[in-house]
């Protein structure tokens, strides 16, 4: 058996809602065992109280940061020292920075430098420089999340207005492997299609794993879940003008291929 990654969580308890403390932990345990989960704030202050609830059942460690002058936030600089020590322990593989500040930019930029895969966490109105620090980037409004709140409201580019109750606004309808349920954002067709160009053998044929690992280098932020769908197969399948077919690869194992519709017609994936 191959072993599995050692991952990091460490949350920006300031900055991000607790409803979402079983989504975020349930996504970080698709890449490996959480090693370390960690939630950064000034628990002293009556903003965490929902935080503190969600502690010992997630076995999230609590790291105290008293808030000394008023205005400055001393919760990234303590999530800051600690990302660094840890990656300076050689322990880890994976990183996942939970916060919407653009703060964290530089300790992404940081982390995978020294060879590590950084995903984050955050609302809808994290700032550019930060998601496209890191390998990935998923937004919180995707995940699993308590509904106690009113979903946002969207923007007619798919983009969700900046609001203070973002990082705790619940998920949208569950997608669904079938037609596209009422969809976050409009479905970037115009991506998909060249990074199905850009993937593709001689043949036109593009195993999909290739073609969502191109796209999410050129965007990180890219998750099939954005758009109503709970697998890439799904959103592909639904996509006009491309064309999707199943192949075994040499496991027996069913591989997920896509070409252009406009292709010659005919033939197998080689």
């Amino acid at each position: 058996m191959p072993q599995m990654s050692r991952v990091a969580v460490l949350l920006d308890c300031d900055n991000v809602g607790h409803v979402w403390a079983k989504g975020i932990l349930a996504e970080a345990a698709r890449q490996g065992t959480l090693s370390v989960k960690r939630g950064y704030g000034d628990w002293t202050s009556p903003h965490l109280t929902g935080w503190r609830a969600e502690l010992p059942g997630h076995a999230i460690q609590p790291i105290q940061q008293f808030a000394w002058v008023a205005g400055k936030n001393a919760t990234d600089s303590a999530l800051i020292i600690d990302a660094m020590d840890l990656l300076y322990s050689g322990n880890l593989d994976v990183f996942y920075l939970v916060s919407s500040d653009s703060d964290f930019t530089r300790l992404a930029v940081r982390l995978r430098e020294s060879g590590k895969t950084v995903y984050g966490i955050g609302a809808r109105h994290t700032p550019e420089a930060f998601r496209n620090a890191c390998d990935r980037f998923t937004y919180l409004d995707v995940l699993p999340g308590q509904q106690d709140s009113p979903a946002p409201m969207l923007s007619q580019n798919g983009s969700s207005a900046a609001t203070a109750t973002d990082a705790q606004t619940p998920e949208p309808s569950k997608p669904t492997a079938g037609a596209a349920p009422e969809a976050v954002q409009p479905v970037p067709v115009k991506m998909i299609l060249a990074a199905v160009d850009a993937a593709a053998k001689d043949d036109g044929w593009a195993l999909l794993a290739n073609v969502g690992h191109y796209i999410v280098n050129t965007d990180p932020t890219f998750d099939s879940r954005n758009f109503g769908y709970a697998k890439l197969s799904n959103l592909a399948a639904n996509v006009p003008g491309i064309e999707t077919q199943l192949k075994p690869d040499a496991n027996q194992i069913n591989q997920t291929w896509v070409r252009r519709a406009s292709a010659v017609m005919g033939g197998t994936p080689s």
